[in-house]
């Protein structure tokens, strides 16, 4: 199976739950109560209000001047999405990977985003490329993290840099930074602890992680990373907003989109805060972690063949 289909099979849940709505509305008249339709079904699915009302003004202008039919406009409509994805510098690149030395990346989020899973998961594609990759266990709030990376870590052949519970994160950081350069290590990634935005005292310990960080490698060899759940929405919008003044943000992987009944938060976190998404998760499996590729990530939401498959 290509990685389109297997896109468009994972995307299938968000499709019959909010996109494929958007893709019948074009098969219809195209009047005013289109245009009402239309952005109805993108607020609704979390674009949210400001991108929605850029795109259907861009839409109307498009329509002025052409007057096309339903299937044509809903071409440009796919076109207008991944234009505006693809507008975000480094959308769907990889993280580094020690090119220019240490690459150091902070996985970032708050509790229950997927954060640690997918920590796990980049791990694995790094140790799969023959990439010589550490990660540190930063989260010495939860045993479980802990924990959970290091059955990763077992998996995987990876090695696991870990203190005992309740430790100091910025040391463990500290130490893995240490053993990464002692070893020669391509990537270092650091699950920090699932922080609310709300805890200054917890965000103020990221910053100080980030600070570590950026004294031991230089600033652009790290990679500041948020892990979004797919499905709270506009929600993922806000904590991207608080977390990029702590970190810098340098991009996002969105978690559980296979999950979401919904599908616009990718074009609002995008649009709004200019953060490309670099990875996407479809799945529990490690493989199930992919490269976000804007074209093939809108033609499967607005799947051609919607009508055979819903």
């Amino acid at each position: 199976m290509s990685f389109l289909s297997r896109l468009k099979e994972k995307l299938s849940g968000v499709r019959q739950k909010w996109s494929a709505g958007i893709t019948r509305l074009f098969g219809g008249k195209i009047d005013e109560e289109f245009w009402i339709d239309l952005e109805d079904l993108l607020i609704s699915g979390d674009v949210g209000l400001d991108t929605t009302e850029g795109l259907i003004r861009e839409m109307k202008d498009y329509y002025s001047h052409n007057r096309c039919d339903g299937p044509a406009l809903l071409e440009h409509f796919r076109e207008l999405l991944t234009k505006r994805l693809l507008s975000v510098p480094n959308m769907g690149k990889p993280l580094q990977c020690g090119e220019n030395g240490l690459s150091v990346i902070l996985m970032v989020g708050v509790n229950g985003s997927g954060k640690t899973t997918t920590t796990g998961k980049l791990a694995w594609l790094y140790k799969k490329e023959g990439k010589n990759v550490i990660v540190a266990a930063a989260d010495t709030f939860r045993a479980a993290a802990v924990d959970q990376l290091q059955v990763w870590g077992e998996r995987a052949g990876i090695r696991v840099v870990a203190q005992k519970q309740g430790s100091d994160s910025a040391a463990v950081v500290f130490d893995a930074i240490s053993a990464a350069k002692s070893s020669h290590a391509d990537v270092l990634i650091v699950d920090t602890a699932g922080r609310l935005q709300s805890k200054h005292n917890l965000m103020g310990e990221l910053g100080k992680i980030y600070r570590i960080a950026e004294r031991e490698v230089r600033r652009e060899q790290i990679e500041s990373i948020i892990v979004l759940d797919s499905v709270i929405g506009q929600n993922a919008y806000r904590q991207a907003e608080v977390f990029n003044e702590v970190a810098r943000l340098t991009g996002v992987i969105m978690a559980k989109y296979d999950n979401t009944a919904k599908g616009g938060i990718v074009l609002s976190v995008a649009d709004k805060l200019k953060l490309p998404i670099r990875y996407i998760g479809l799945g529990e499996k490690a493989e199930d972690l992919r490269l976000f590729d804007a074209a093939d990530f809108v033609s499967a939401l607005f799947s051609e063949n919607e009508k055979q498959e819903i």
